[in-house]
């Protein structure tokens, strides 16, 4: 297919910096953000403090994936496992494998909720059978991953741009129009009052904690984003990646809060699995974003899918094709095993949301948070603060 027939983002126009923050974007922006589900859950669920967290979130986001990305490039790490192995160094017989444990939980959480989810939704919105829709989905995302990192990042940037274009028509008109109930949802909370259905007491503890998961359990996802490092040429492109993930993301999450604001006290949010859908049943435009809601999920499931089997896969192809001396053998199987591995991981995430595994699902993105404080997070501040050490022993 020519570049110019092609619907997807021209990656010759945009840089290549973008490329990767787009990437970082629709890994963490899924089907459970567009839904309007996590936001709640982790931020506004806890009061007033949800106009402030998310900075502090994406700050943390960006800065850990900035350290990890820079990590990679320097070294030449190009898939989660090689870079586990540098960065662990003497400890890496305990560190890789627990982040192999990660990782894994990771595929059993994050991908098959992205299958469930858009599969549930298409179930909803064409009335077919929902192992039809999560094959559908499983299809899409087996086919982006076959092609490699090159089709990933032009996949991801496609989606991005249309997520982002979906949450400014969804959230804008219904901030414009609903202005005064979010102000007066801002009010209450600041007065202690806390939103529909929280059981939470508003303390700032409680609320900072509630953050501080949220970001240790998208951690994990700074794996995928080794691979993108390969066709890089300047540490400069790494900084801005970091600069454009924060302020894509930061924006993205207070443009929702914000919007979602406007029914936070609203009595039907008690019931509802879609927080989105009560926004803009209570606003304008019902008959119109209602369906741009519902792609939005699918869309945000699907570049979720697609980021965490392409991940491994690479991990997996790159660790086989290691042990193999000849380069013409190795080049002449790589699409095999490109297509073996997809197939692979892309039937693990459909068997688990296939048979109604999502309540182990739920219960594992905690557990990822847990294992990403230990595996990730510890080891990143432990390693930046022993270099930040070094360097000041050089320089004196």
């Amino acid at each position: 297919m020519s570049e110019k027939k092609s619907l997807l983002v021209d990656k010759s126009r945009m840089p290549l910096a973008v490329g990767i923050a787009f990437v970082a974007f629709t890994t963490q922006f899924g089907g459970g953000f567009a839904s309007g589900a996590q936001i709640y859950s982790y931020f506004i669920n806890y009061g007033i403090w949800c106009l402030f967290l998310p900075v502090f979130t994406q700050f943390l986001y960006a800065l850990f994936f900035w350290y990890g990305m820079r990590y990679a490039y320097r070294n030449r790490l190009y898939d989660y496992r090689s870079f586990s192995d540098h960065f662990y160094g003497r400890y890496r017989a305990v560190f890789s494998n627990l982040f192999e444990l990660t990782y894994l939980i990771m595929i059993a959480t994050a991908s098959a909720a992205a299958f469930a989810t858009g599969g549930s939704t298409l179930n909803t919105l064409f009335q077919i059978p929902y192992w039809l829709c999560t094959l559908l989905v499983g299809a899409f995302i087996f086919l982006i991953a076959l092609y490699g990192t090159d089709m990933v990042r032009r996949v991801a940037s496609t989606l991005s741009v249309l997520i982002i274009a979906g949450l400014v028509a969804v959230l804008v008109p219904n901030i414009i129009a609903q202005w005064g109930e979010i102000t007066a949802s801002a009010s209450k909370m600041a007065g202690g009052s806390m939103c529909v259905a929280s059981g939470e007491s508003g303390s700032f503890g409680a609320a900072l904690w509630s953050a501080f998961l949220y970001f240790l359990f998208q951690l994990p996802s700074v794996s995928v984003m080794y691979q993108h490092m390969e066709p890089l040429t300047s540490e400069k492109q790494v900084n801005h990646a970091a600069v454009y993930i924060f302020i894509t993301n930061t924006l993205a999450m207070m443009l929702t809060i914000v919007g979602l604001l406007a029914v936070a006290f609203a009595a039907d949010l008690a019931t509802a699995s879609v927080p989105m859908l009560v926004l803009v049943q209570n606003g304008v435009g019902t008959g119109v974003l209602t369906p741009v809601i519902a792609a939005l999920m699918i869309l945000g499931s699907v570049s979720t899918g697609v980021n965490m089997v392409s991940g491994i896969v690479t991990r997996c192809v790159n660790a086989v094709e290691r042990r193999i001396g000849e380069p013409e053998k190795r080049k002449s199987g790589h699409r095999l095993r490109n297509v073996g591995f997809s197939l692979l991981f892309t039937a693990v995430a459909f068997v688990i949301a296939q048979f109604g595994l999502m309540a182990v699902v739920k219960k594992g993105y905690a557990y990822l948070g847990y294992a990403a404080l230990v595996s990730v997070f510890l080891p990143f501040v432990v390693r930046f603060l022993a270099d930040g050490k070094k360097r000041r022993r050089t320089a004196e």
